[in-house]
């Protein structure tokens, strides 16, 4: 795993630019909003790894070849993580801090985001096989690595000087 990932022009997304953020690619990497009605402050979302959301559209489309009508189907988890539990995991993987500031919440942003897969399981017989939160992060940061190396010869996010990681 790890050959794979998210490359955008703008990456907006909360994993990919946290790692970033930790290779030195975005120097602005801000957590939106400390003072929702969650555990920890930040809000919840579900993530699901994009094998898991492979699977399940060659799933819905083995289906259509079958002859079922189709239909819409949220693909996640059901599970959420906070925005703090995320940048802990990938500490925790990475052994590095993600550095951020926190700035206002969005407006429109909900507290509370996650999906209910409930029709994707029944219909689909969908069951993520790699979405825990270690597996999302360990390969998101494997395959992260390679697409934004680690920026050397000047300070990154107050470090005096850091070697490219292997």
């Amino acid at each position: 795993m790890g050959g794979i990932g998210e490359l955008r022009g703008v990456e907006t997304h909360l994993i990919p630019r946290a790692m970033m953020a930790l290779q030195g690619h975005v120097p602005d990497f801000a957590v939106f909003g400390d003072d929702y009605a969650t555990p920890d402050g930040t809000a919840i979302r579900d993530y699901i790894h994009v094998t898991d959301l492979a699977a399940a559209h060659v799933l819905a489309l083995k289906l259509l070849l079958q002859g079922h009508s189709g239909g819409a189907f949220n693909l996640g988890t059901g599970n959420g993580f906070s925005v703090r539990e995320i940048l802990g995991a990938i500490q925790a993987e990475t052994g590095r801090e993600v550095p951020h500031v926190v700035k206002p919440r969005r407006a429109g942003d909900p507290t509370h985001l996650v999906a209910d897969p409930s029709a994707a399981r029944a219909t689909l017989n969908f069951q993520p096989a790699h979405s825990d939160l270690a597996t999302i992060i360990r390969t998101a940061w494997a395959w992260h690595k390679k697409a934004h190396p680690l920026k050397t010869g000047e300070p990154v996010h107050g470090e005096a000087s850091l070697s490219p990681v292997a």
